[in-house]
């Protein structure tokens, strides 16, 4: 269980990396595309994905046409859709506030996830805390009651289908996973990660924009490494991380280690606009915490 909860925590310190990186790069007229971003990114995790295969680093297994297509709809649903809308939101609203929402992910995975043996006057506490802290990073957030325009509930709109897309992404994941003990975690990310490049690829021949206005940018330097990192760390690395931890834990103490994205993307956050969060902002990573430990004491 030790080892599940470490890798979920570790998986989520890496995911909150790609609530920055749209803001470390001009988005939208003048500047790069969210599908730019979106293709970047996913097109190094299929790359490392297809060469980990190729020289059989951990097996050589090929997957089945059925898990084939799984592979290929779990890549739309936690990947490639999920992240471009992101992109989207970020750009619309900023970094908070779809942190905070994407950050309720937790709460309707545990709802629907719930082991049948597990009473919910267990699970309470923890998702009170978490609750809790999401609401008071939500009241400290200066974003929430500014700039109500067009653009700021566009980017709420984006956020919320993102969100849907990810919890139904957990719950089958994590279900199907369980139901395929025979499949090694490492080569099920490489098989999303084939399927996530390709999808990627089509993306940005049918929207992104071309090699020779990326390559005359002066940042094109920070874009690559933002996607080589963005590709391999957060998305390649994250996902072997997220698949043991689906593998060895439930789909509603995943739900909860989930709340470490939010608490790690809140403070890249903060580090990249150069300021520390306010005492009301450290509370709610504290209730945070508190929730994950009060739900992996329910679950022993």
């Amino acid at each position: 269980m030790l080892s599940g909860v470490l890798a979920g925590l570790a998986a989520g310190a890496l995911w909150g990396l790609v609530f920055v990186a749209p803001r470390m790069l001009p988005m939208g007229g003048g500047g790069y595309s969210s599908v730019d971003l979106t293709a970047g990114r996913f097109a190094v995790y299929g790359f490392v994905a297809a060469a980990v295969m190729l020289i059989g680093l951990r097996s050589r297994s090929l997957p089945t046409p059925r898990q084939a297509a799984a592979a290929l709809l779990m890549s739309v649903l936690g990947f490639s859709g999920y992240y471009l809308l992101l992109v989207l939101a970020v750009r619309d609203a900023g970094t908070e506030v779809p942190t905070l929402i994407i950050g309720t992910i937790p709460l309707w995975i545990m709802l629907l996830g719930k082991p049948q043996g597990l009473r919910w006057s267990s699970l309470l506490p923890g998702l009170a805390l978490t609750l809790a802290g999401l609401l008071l990073m939500m009241g400290s957030t200066q974003r929430m009651t500014a700039g109500a325009n067009l653009h700021f509930w566009r980017g709420i709109a984006f956020v919320m289908v993102s969100l849907v897309c990810w919890t139904v992404f957990a719950v089958l994941n994590s279900a199907w996973l369980k139901r395929h003990p025979e499949v090694n975690a490492t080569d099920w990310a490489n098989w999303l990660g084939v399927a996530t490049g390709l999808g990627a690829l089509l993306m940005w021949l049918a929207a992104g924009s071309s090699v020779t206005v990326l390559a005359a940018r002066d940042d094109w330097a920070r874009f690559v490494l933002l996607c080589a990192l963005a590709g391999f760390g957060s998305t390649w690395l994250a996902t072997i991380l997220w698949n043991m931890a689906s593998q060895r834990l439930s789909a509603s103490l995943c739900g909860q280690l989930i709340v470490s994205e939010t608490i790690f993307a809140l403070l890249y956050s903060f580090a990249w606009d150069g300021h520390w969060p306010a005492p009301a902002q450290f509370a709610a990573c504290a209730l945070f915490t508190l929730g994950i430990l009060a739900s992996i004491r329910a679950h022993r």
